[in-house]
Protein backbone atom coordinates (compact mmCIF):
# COMPACT_ATOMS: atom_id res chain seq x y z
CA UNK A 1 0.00 0.00 0.00
CA UNK A 2 0.94 3.07 -0.95
CA UNK A 3 0.96 5.24 2.18
CA UNK A 4 2.93 8.34 3.30
CA UNK A 5 3.72 7.90 6.85
CA UNK A 6 6.22 10.77 8.26
CA UNK A 7 8.68 9.18 10.73
CA UNK A 8 6.74 10.43 14.07
CA UNK A 9 4.31 13.22 14.05
CA UNK A 10 7.41 16.46 14.04
CA UNK A 11 5.28 17.75 11.44
CA UNK A 12 2.86 18.99 14.11
CA UNK A 13 6.13 21.22 15.69
CA UNK A 14 7.58 22.11 11.96
CA UNK A 15 3.67 23.38 10.97
CA UNK A 16 2.10 24.26 13.97
CA UNK A 17 -0.72 26.00 12.26
CA UNK A 18 -2.62 22.11 10.92
CA UNK A 19 -3.92 22.18 14.26
CA UNK A 20 -5.14 25.33 14.78
CA UNK A 21 -8.37 25.66 17.18
CA UNK A 22 -11.07 25.84 14.99
CA UNK A 23 -13.66 28.60 14.80
CA UNK A 24 -16.55 29.67 13.41
CA UNK A 25 -16.51 33.27 11.96
CA UNK A 26 -19.05 33.36 9.57
CA UNK A 27 -23.06 32.29 10.72
CA UNK A 28 -23.03 29.03 9.84
CA UNK A 29 -24.98 26.32 11.38
CA UNK A 30 -23.72 22.82 9.91
CA UNK A 31 -20.00 23.83 8.34
CA UNK A 32 -17.04 24.98 10.59
CA UNK A 33 -15.53 27.89 8.35
CA UNK A 34 -11.54 29.27 9.37
CA UNK A 35 -10.92 31.86 6.39
CA UNK A 36 -7.11 31.73 7.87
CA UNK A 37 -6.49 27.73 9.06
CA UNK A 38 -2.75 28.82 7.84
CA UNK A 39 -1.31 30.95 5.73
CA UNK A 40 -3.09 31.92 2.71
CA UNK A 41 -5.09 28.59 3.51
CA UNK A 42 -9.08 28.11 4.02
CA UNK A 43 -10.48 25.46 6.14
CA UNK A 44 -14.47 24.25 5.42
CA UNK A 45 -15.42 21.60 7.36
CA UNK A 46 -18.89 19.67 7.26
CA UNK A 47 -20.66 19.59 10.30
CA UNK A 48 -22.73 17.26 11.34
CA UNK A 49 -21.21 14.32 12.79
CA UNK A 50 -24.67 12.84 14.51
CA UNK A 51 -25.74 12.37 11.02
CA UNK A 52 -22.01 11.33 9.80
CA UNK A 53 -21.93 14.61 7.40
CA UNK A 54 -24.99 13.81 5.44
CA UNK A 55 -25.48 16.87 2.91
CA UNK A 56 -28.79 18.17 3.47
CA UNK A 57 -30.12 21.22 1.87
CA UNK A 58 -28.95 23.78 4.38
CA UNK A 59 -25.15 22.45 4.56
CA UNK A 60 -24.62 22.75 0.70
CA UNK A 61 -26.26 25.80 0.83
CA UNK A 62 -24.15 26.90 3.44
CA UNK A 63 -20.80 25.36 1.43
CA UNK A 64 -21.78 27.31 -1.61
CA UNK A 65 -21.73 30.77 0.29
CA UNK A 66 -18.73 30.15 2.06
CA UNK A 67 -16.85 29.37 -1.08
CA UNK A 68 -18.23 31.69 -2.90
CA UNK A 69 -16.82 34.23 0.21
CA UNK A 70 -13.46 32.64 0.07
CA UNK A 71 -13.05 33.00 -3.25
CA UNK A 72 -13.68 36.70 -2.84
CA UNK A 73 -11.00 36.91 -0.21
CA UNK A 74 -7.56 37.81 -1.33
CA UNK A 75 -5.79 36.52 1.52
CA UNK A 76 -6.90 33.42 0.39
CA UNK A 77 -4.76 31.08 -1.65
CA UNK A 78 -6.15 27.86 -1.39
CA UNK A 79 -9.12 25.29 -0.16
CA UNK A 80 -9.47 22.77 1.83
CA UNK A 81 -12.58 20.84 2.38
CA UNK A 82 -12.88 18.02 5.03
CA UNK A 83 -15.17 16.51 7.65
CA UNK A 84 -13.85 14.08 10.47
CA UNK A 85 -12.33 11.00 11.11
CA UNK A 86 -15.09 8.79 10.40
CA UNK A 87 -16.89 10.15 7.46
CA UNK A 88 -16.27 12.66 5.24
CA UNK A 89 -19.88 12.72 4.29
CA UNK A 90 -21.67 9.27 4.35
CA UNK A 91 -24.12 10.90 1.55
CA UNK A 92 -27.26 13.03 1.17
CA UNK A 93 -29.69 13.17 3.63
CA UNK A 94 -32.00 10.46 2.80
CA UNK A 95 -34.60 11.10 5.09
CA UNK A 96 -35.09 15.17 3.47
CA UNK A 97 -35.28 13.47 0.28
CA UNK A 98 -37.68 10.29 0.96
CA UNK A 99 -41.11 11.92 0.80
CA UNK A 100 -40.26 14.10 -2.23
CA UNK A 101 -42.47 13.60 -6.30
CA UNK A 102 -40.75 14.22 -9.07
CA UNK A 103 -41.84 17.76 -9.53
CA UNK A 104 -40.62 18.50 -5.75
CA UNK A 105 -36.94 17.71 -6.40
CA UNK A 106 -37.82 19.63 -9.72
CA UNK A 107 -38.59 22.49 -7.97
CA UNK A 108 -36.33 22.64 -5.42
CA UNK A 109 -33.77 22.07 -8.04
CA UNK A 110 -31.32 20.85 -5.41
CA UNK A 111 -28.08 20.17 -7.31
CA UNK A 112 -27.75 24.28 -8.55
CA UNK A 113 -26.11 24.43 -5.38
CA UNK A 114 -23.18 22.68 -6.51
CA UNK A 115 -22.70 24.30 -9.46
CA UNK A 116 -20.98 26.77 -7.35
CA UNK A 117 -18.15 24.55 -6.04
CA UNK A 118 -17.40 23.78 -9.76
CA UNK A 119 -17.09 27.83 -10.80
CA UNK A 120 -14.64 28.22 -7.59
CA UNK A 121 -11.75 29.56 -9.31
CA UNK A 122 -9.16 28.36 -6.43
CA UNK A 123 -7.91 25.33 -5.73
CA UNK A 124 -9.55 23.24 -3.78
CA UNK A 125 -8.61 20.14 -1.95
CA UNK A 126 -10.43 17.19 -0.19
CA UNK A 127 -9.01 15.78 2.99
CA UNK A 128 -11.17 12.32 3.00
CA UNK A 129 -11.13 9.92 6.19
CA UNK A 130 -13.97 7.27 6.65
CA UNK A 131 -16.92 7.26 4.77
CA UNK A 132 -17.11 9.26 0.97
CA UNK A 133 -20.56 7.82 -0.36
CA UNK A 134 -22.70 8.66 -2.63
CA UNK A 135 -23.14 12.88 -2.41
CA UNK A 136 -20.05 12.91 -0.20
CA UNK A 137 -18.14 10.79 -3.07
CA UNK A 138 -19.82 13.40 -5.35
CA UNK A 139 -18.66 15.78 -3.55
CA UNK A 140 -14.69 14.80 -3.15
CA UNK A 141 -14.81 14.79 -6.58
CA UNK A 142 -15.83 17.92 -7.46
CA UNK A 143 -12.94 19.16 -5.70
CA UNK A 144 -9.61 19.38 -7.31
CA UNK A 145 -7.76 17.22 -5.55
CA UNK A 146 -8.37 14.49 -3.12
CA UNK A 147 -5.76 13.26 0.26
CA UNK A 148 -7.19 10.14 1.42
CA UNK A 149 -6.92 8.61 4.72
CA UNK A 150 -6.25 4.68 4.91
CA UNK A 151 -9.49 4.55 6.20
CA UNK A 152 -11.24 5.93 3.40
CA UNK A 153 -14.19 4.04 1.51
CA UNK A 154 -15.36 5.75 -1.48
CA UNK A 155 -18.90 4.54 -3.23
CA UNK A 156 -22.26 5.32 -4.78
CA UNK A 157 -24.57 3.06 -3.13
CA UNK A 158 -27.56 4.87 -4.13
CA UNK A 159 -28.75 2.15 -6.49
CA UNK A 160 -29.39 0.54 -3.20
CA UNK A 161 -32.22 2.78 -2.63
CA UNK A 162 -33.65 2.48 -6.44
CA UNK A 163 -32.14 5.67 -7.66
CA UNK A 164 -28.96 6.59 -8.96
CA UNK A 165 -26.28 9.16 -8.57
CA UNK A 166 -27.09 12.98 -9.36
CA UNK A 167 -24.95 15.03 -8.62
CA UNK A 168 -21.83 13.96 -11.04
CA UNK A 169 -21.50 11.00 -9.72
CA UNK A 170 -21.75 8.91 -13.19
CA UNK A 171 -20.00 11.58 -14.96
CA UNK A 172 -16.90 12.52 -12.91
CA UNK A 173 -16.64 8.78 -11.52
CA UNK A 174 -15.77 7.52 -15.09
CA UNK A 175 -13.76 10.23 -15.83
CA UNK A 176 -11.87 9.25 -13.06
CA UNK A 177 -11.77 5.55 -13.10
CA UNK A 178 -12.87 4.33 -16.17
CA UNK A 179 -16.08 3.37 -17.69
CA UNK A 180 -15.84 -0.64 -16.39
CA UNK A 181 -14.91 0.30 -12.60
CA UNK A 182 -17.71 3.17 -13.03
CA UNK A 183 -20.19 0.59 -13.93
CA UNK A 184 -19.30 -1.47 -11.33
CA UNK A 185 -19.27 0.70 -8.73
CA UNK A 186 -22.69 2.65 -9.31
CA UNK A 187 -24.66 -0.47 -10.60
CA UNK A 188 -23.75 -2.46 -7.37
CA UNK A 189 -23.01 0.22 -4.80
CA UNK A 190 -20.21 -1.41 -3.60
CA UNK A 191 -17.00 0.74 -2.09
CA UNK A 192 -13.51 0.77 -2.31
CA UNK A 193 -10.79 1.66 -0.20
CA UNK A 194 -8.39 4.31 -0.27
CA UNK A 195 -5.37 1.57 -2.03
CA UNK A 196 -8.14 0.46 -4.75
CA UNK A 197 -8.89 4.53 -5.08
CA UNK A 198 -5.38 5.45 -5.40
CA UNK A 199 -4.73 2.55 -8.46
CA UNK A 200 -7.78 3.88 -10.20
CA UNK A 201 -7.04 7.36 -9.93
CA UNK A 202 -8.89 8.76 -7.96
CA UNK A 203 -7.58 9.94 -5.40
CA UNK A 204 -3.60 11.67 -4.88
CA UNK A 205 -2.29 9.89 -2.18
CA UNK A 206 -3.61 8.31 0.76
CA UNK A 207 -1.48 9.07 4.64
CA UNK A 208 -2.28 7.51 7.98
CA UNK A 209 -5.85 8.76 9.32
CA UNK A 210 -4.39 10.39 12.71
CA UNK A 211 -2.81 13.38 9.67
CA UNK A 212 -4.71 12.90 6.84
CA UNK A 213 -5.92 16.81 7.30
CA UNK A 214 -2.11 17.92 8.57
CA UNK A 215 -1.33 16.23 4.99
CA UNK A 216 -3.29 18.05 2.97
CA UNK A 217 -2.80 21.28 4.58
CA UNK A 218 0.81 21.17 4.01
CA UNK A 219 -0.22 19.67 0.47
CA UNK A 220 -2.32 22.96 0.29
CA UNK A 221 1.24 24.88 1.32
CA UNK A 222 2.75 24.16 -1.50
CA UNK A 223 0.57 25.65 -3.63
CA UNK A 224 -0.38 28.80 -1.84
CA UNK A 225 3.66 28.80 -2.19
CA UNK A 226 2.62 29.47 -6.08
CA UNK A 227 1.51 32.97 -8.19
CA UNK A 228 -2.26 32.83 -7.14
CA UNK A 229 -2.75 34.29 -10.52
CA UNK A 230 -1.17 31.31 -12.25
CA UNK A 231 -2.58 28.78 -10.58
CA UNK A 232 -6.25 29.69 -10.97
CA UNK A 233 -5.56 29.84 -14.65
CA UNK A 234 -3.76 26.60 -14.57
CA UNK A 235 -6.63 24.97 -12.91
CA UNK A 236 -8.97 26.50 -15.13
CA UNK A 237 -7.04 25.25 -18.22
CA UNK A 238 -6.82 21.24 -16.56
CA UNK A 239 -10.66 21.45 -15.86
CA UNK A 240 -11.19 23.04 -20.07
CA UNK A 241 -9.27 19.27 -21.15
CA UNK A 242 -12.94 17.71 -19.93
CA UNK A 243 -15.07 20.03 -22.19
CA UNK A 244 -14.14 19.73 -25.63
CA UNK A 245 -11.46 18.83 -28.12
CA UNK A 246 -8.21 18.76 -27.23
CA UNK A 247 -7.44 21.50 -30.32
CA UNK A 248 -10.01 23.50 -28.69
CA UNK A 249 -7.93 23.12 -24.70
CA UNK A 250 -4.73 23.59 -26.61
CA UNK A 251 -6.03 27.09 -27.70
CA UNK A 252 -7.45 28.15 -24.22
CA UNK A 253 -4.17 27.20 -22.48
CA UNK A 254 -2.16 29.13 -24.77
CA UNK A 255 -4.45 32.02 -23.85
CA UNK A 256 -4.31 31.69 -20.51
CA UNK A 257 -0.48 31.51 -20.70
CA UNK A 258 -0.11 34.66 -22.56
CA UNK A 259 -2.23 36.59 -20.40
CA UNK A 260 -0.18 35.82 -17.35
CA UNK A 261 2.58 37.98 -18.76
CA UNK A 262 0.29 41.06 -18.11
CA UNK A 263 0.88 40.14 -14.35
CA UNK A 264 3.40 41.55 -11.99
CA UNK A 265 3.68 37.87 -10.33
CA UNK A 266 5.42 37.01 -14.10
CA UNK A 267 7.94 39.76 -13.58
CA UNK A 268 8.85 38.38 -9.99
CA UNK A 269 8.82 34.93 -10.87
CA UNK A 270 11.40 34.81 -13.84
CA UNK A 271 13.47 38.11 -12.28
CA UNK A 272 14.07 35.75 -9.32
CA UNK A 273 14.59 32.83 -11.27
CA UNK A 274 17.54 34.58 -13.52
CA UNK A 275 18.64 35.97 -9.70
CA UNK A 276 18.72 32.82 -8.40
CA UNK A 277 16.18 34.06 -4.98
CA UNK A 278 12.95 32.85 -3.64
CA UNK A 279 10.15 34.89 -5.24
CA UNK A 280 7.23 36.83 -3.53
CA UNK A 281 4.24 36.50 -5.09
CA UNK A 282 1.15 38.89 -4.45
CA UNK A 283 -1.51 37.70 -7.19
CA UNK A 284 -1.16 41.06 -9.20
Amino acid sequence: MNILRPKGLKIITVFPYFYAKPDNPMPYENILVEPQHAPHIALIRLNRPKELNALNLQLMQELRNALKSLDADEDVRVIVLTGNERAFAAGADIKEMAGRTAIDMLKIDQFSTWDQIKKTKKPLIAAVSGFALGGGCELAMTCDMIIASETAQFGQPEIKIGVMPGAGGTQRLTRAVGKALAMEIVLTGRFINAEEALKAGLINRIVPAEIYLAEAIKFANQIAQMSPLATQLAKESVLRSYDGSLEEGLLYERKNFYMLFASEDQKEGMNAFVEKRNPEFKGK
